[in-house]
């Protein structure tokens, strides 16, 4: 009857050590993976004041698109789209000015810039149309001014409704985040592919309104290299 209960006890020991082993492979294979994923390398950055927070997370990689974009990518165009994040904390709705977003960035020591977000349409147009108004052979300037559609409008097909609903679909839905609530999506910039300049970037929101005495909060200023803030 020993030989028998040592017997069990080695093999429960066996047993005991396999499943231990199993767990640190699977824990150093999630380590790994996480490490591997391109997007671990820019983490979210966020600010908070007045009951409100805002996330950001720069999409920099072009596999952060493809769920969004399957058939045609922003980004392979120097389009970068900012994922943001309203959370409402407070116990009064909020409405943000999308419009109003500015992503500043320095070009160098004497000129900084203030990009304005880009719509749907704008997205689409400097995707899938060569003669989007803007002359390629023009000094590439890191804020493109969006110029009236007049003849482009001929050229937007099929593919180009596709891209622009995805990119609505993908957009921050509505400019109104309601008490204890989350409202979160894309906002677009071109950035002509200059991926550097977002080292020194920030995200500044200057028109953020509560809706219970159309007061303004203070303005949210993030910035997105380094995740310092201010406000």
């Amino acid at each position: 009857m020993q030989t028998v209960y040592y017997k069990l006890m080695l093999l429960r020991a066996a047993v005991l050590l396999f499943a231990a082993a199993a767990l640190v492979c699977a824990q150093d294979h999630e380590v790994t993976h996480s490490a591997a994923r391109p997007d671990a390398a820019r983490p979210a950055v966020s600010d908070s004041h007045e009951g409100m927070t805002i996330g950001i997370e720069p999409w920099t990689q072009a596999s952060r698109y493809k769920e969004k974009f399957p058939k045609k990518l922003p980004f392979a165009k120097g389009i970068v789209a900012m994922h943001i994040r309203f959370r409402n904390d407070s116990d009064h709705g909020v409405r943000v000015n999308l419009q109003s977003i500015r992503l500043l960035v320095q070009i160098d020591e004497d000129n900084r810039q203030q990009l304005l977000p880009l719509s749907a349409e704008d997205v689409a147009d400097a995707v899938l149309l060569k003669d989007n108004g803007k002359d390629p052979t023009a000094k590439r300037n890191p804020l493109p001014i969006p110029l009236p559609g007049g003849g482009v409008k001929s050229q937007r097909d099929t593919n180009w409704t596709a891209l622009r609903d995805a990119c609505q679909n993908a957009g921050v839905p509505s400019s109104i985040v309601a008490a204890h609530e989350t409202v979160e999506g894309l906002v677009y910039f071109d950035l002509r592919g200059e991926l550097d300049l977002l080292q020194n970037a920030h995200l500044y929101f200057p028109n953020i309104v509560s809706m219970s005495d159309n007061q303004p909060l203070s303005y949210f200023d993030i910035a997105l290299g380094s995740g310092d803030s201010s406000d």
